[in-house]
């Protein structure tokens, strides 16, 4: 049995023969320019009588467009399991990139191996801009992006970054320094951090603010560095935390995910929550409402983050320039019972 040939792709051709026009008039509908409202309704009736769909990639070709914008995520594939504010930040991103009909690729940015495929790909043409997560100081990635002058945005903000690059962000250290004197009010006075991420801006910028919301009180030895905001981490750092201090009964967590292994370490050392020990957290994330007790915390805003990065790589293809002043979004606290 013989198969069926396909479909013939239907033409700007038969869009003109069906509604009676010339090919012209139909290329001016198509892009966009004027014709008289009678030919825009036979055109627009002919279109969906032949079935006309139109061919992206080689009007991309023409126009040097790809119509996708790269969400490049400088963070260990596994953080994303951990971590749902970048999962928040990719969707806000997604959906503003979607009602403007560009296509988002994810690309995940975990070793030197990545680093070298990722900026091949950049450097390829095959996305007009670039939406940048969790940059660290010095990253090659960034590098890369300023060479080619390609239109991006970042969330967040490396503390080196001297390019001319707009992001959207949040005050980490104005937030972090409010959360810690709020947990301070409540009356504790051993007080320590599990500060996460110190080669970004986030994790260095919540350590200043817990700093500055301590003053004098402020302790080193007080303040466990890990690597990651990830469950495993928090478990590491409170761990460490209980063995320099047992008289500790007051945490800050850099994030959720770090506070709810912080959670599991204290339970496990027979601490209660609040009671022995307050806790508080860091994003506001599903981590907050799943732990018992609840997380008090700052609220990110991670999906608007998302949509605000979005707009302004949007805002430089369509040739318009980046805003003189980059944009912070709120972050009000969150009290819950943890502390």
């Amino acid at each position: 049995m013989s198969r069926p040939k396909p479909r013939k792709r239907a033409t700007v051709h038969d869009i003109a023969a069906a509604a009676g026009v010339s090919r012209g008039t139909v290329s001016r509908v198509l892009n966009g320019g004027y014709v008289s409202a009678e030919a825009r309704a036979a055109i627009e009736a002919a279109i969906t009588e032949v079935g006309y769909v139109p061919n992206n990639a080689a009007r991309a070709l023409k126009m040097r467009r790809s119509q996708a914008v790269a969400f490049v995520a400088l963070e260990p594939h596994s953080l994303f399991l951990d971590d749902p504010n970048i999962g928040s930040i990719m969707l806000g991103a997604n959906a503003a990139l979607s009602l403007a009909d560009h296509q988002m690729v994810s690309l995940v940015v975990e070793s030197a191996r990545d680093t070298d495929r990722v900026a091949r790909y950049l450097s390829g043409g095959f996305v007009d801009g670039a939406i940048v997560v969790s940059a660290r100081a010095r990253d090659p990635i960034i590098r890369v992006i300023s060479d080619l002058a390609l239109p991006a945005a970042f969330v967040g903000h490396p503390p080196d970054l001297s390019q001319n690059i707009p992001f959207v962000g949040i005050d980490n250290a104005g937030s972090a320094r409010a959360i810690t004197k709020r947990l301070l009010a409540g009356g504790r006075r051993r007080v320590g951090m599990i500060a996460a991420a110190l080669d970004r801006d986030s994790g260095i910028d919540r350590l200043n603010g817990f700093r500055d919301a301590l003053g004098p009180a402020f302790d080193e030895e007080l303040v466990a560095d890990v690597p990651l905001y990830d469950y495993a981490s928090g478990v590491k750092g409170m761990r460490a935390l209980l063995e320099r201090e047992p008289a500790i009964d007051g945490v800050f967590a850099a994030s959720d995910a770090v506070a709810a292994g912080a959670l599991e370490a204290l339970r496990d050392a027979g601490r209660s929550v609040p009671g022995d020990v307050g806790i508080v957290g860091f994003d506001d994330s599903t981590w907050a409402v799943r732990c018992q007790p609840q997380l008090s915390t700052v609220h990110q805003p991670a999906s608007e983050l998302g949509s605000w990065a979005a707009q302004l790589v949007l805002q430089q293809l369509r040739g318009e320039p980046a805003p003189v002043e980059n944009k912070l979004l709120d972050t009000p606290i969150v009290w819950r019972d943890s502390a």
